[in-house]
């Protein structure tokens, strides 16, 4: 009789359904935060992805997480991360595309080709871990954090993995966007070409059109749309990744990371965003979708990060954060030149 009263007195677990709500509630919040201090400092050297990540790991490296957001923030970091990277597509059109030409457009391709390889390298020589070299070289080449969220669905790093490599195209993405209006003159570059080389060097898409603009109205639209199509490029690289991925030795097949199909989510986003007239208003709601869901997602992984091990990793991440930045920055400068 009091073994009954006992469990009709215990409280009933949730319902399966109901399981993720606190943990997608928490990671929400982060991304509301993020969103709020960003714009309260107004800079776009603080993005709301970076905030959300840092407010995470503070949160996870203070107090224990209770087991109870586990669930939310498991589908924080795959559906709701993979959903914010096709809604990401809705920022491309291939008429931007074509606005770049052939020139330039070859010159994005092969300075985030060479810099992809050149840091993959690097990282080797350094010491650091493939997965983690991967993610810097993704971030560095393509758009900053989204490239390092979205690569690590293939990479399959860890979460101190992809908050150093995010810490990285922060940092070196920022110093760019301080110091490219400078050297404008010193290179010699039109006002349409330094905004081609801003938009195909800078890494995350608001640094390179900070930097752009701050050259004027000419370089800022050159290098946003510069950089829209480097923006593109991230399903091709991603797609790639996750094909190579497959490839045991001898050629052989392994399950070690699905082909990531969401891709072609992003890939139909742009199609979609080029050929049926949208509203700009629903255009505008998309992409804003995709940032509160990236930004989410960097939240909860913040949630997961331990500091302890961010120190482990040590400095030469950091190096090749820096040299891979600095490559990219003189790569597609010569090729500039040269066309």
């Amino acid at each position: 009789m009091t073994d009954h009263a006992d469990r009709s007195l215990a409280p009933s677990a949730p319902h399966p359904l109901l399981q993720p709500l606190p943990g997608l509630v928490l990671a929400a919040g982060l991304a509301l935060v993020g969103f709020l201090v960003a714009g309260l400092v107004g800079s776009v050297l603080l993005s709301p992805m970076v905030v959300a990540l840092v407010i995470g790991i503070t949160a996870r490296n203070s107090v224990e997480v209770p087991a109870m957001f586990q669930p939310g923030l498991a589908l924080a970091l795959r559906p709701v991360l993979r959903t914010g990277i096709v809604l990401l597509g809705f920022r491309v059109t291939f008429d931007q595309l074509a606005e770049v030409g052939l020139t330039g457009l070859a010159v994005v391709a092969a300075g985030l080709l060479a810099t992809f390889l050149f840091t993959k390298a690097a990282g080797r020589l350094l010491g650091v871990d493939r997965s983690l070299a991967e993610l810097i070289a993704a971030g560095t080449s393509v758009c900053g954090a989204s490239a390092v969220l979205a690569t690590n669905t293939v990479t399959r790093g860890s979460d101190e993995d992809v908050a150093y490599s995010i810490a990285c195209v922060t940092i070196f993405g920022s110093i760019a966007m301080i110091s490219y209006p400078f050297l404008a003159s010193a290179l010699g570059f039109d006002a349409q070409t330094y905004g081609l080389w801003a938009g195909a060097s800078i890494h995350e898409v608001a640094q390179a059109v900070g930097a752009g603009f701050a050259n004027g109205d000419v370089s800022g639209e050159a290098a946003t749309v510069a950089k829209l199509s480097r923006v593109a490029m991230l399903a091709p690289l991603i797609l790639g990744l996750g094909l190579l991925s497959r490839r045991g030795n001898g050629g052989e097949t392994t399950a070690k990371a699905p082909v990531p199909w969401f891709v072609l989510g992003f890939v139909a986003a742009v199609a979609v965003n080029s050929v049926v007239p949208l509203p700009d208003a629903l255009v505008s709601g998309f992409q804003l979708a995709s940032a509160f869901m990236l930004t989410m997602a960097l939240g909860a992984m913040g949630l997961e990060t331990h500091v302890r091990r961010l120190r482990l990793k040590g400095g030469r991440p950091l190096l090749l954060g820096a040299l891979a930045a600095v490559f990219m920055s003189t790569i597609t400068a010569l090729m500039i030149s040269a066309l």
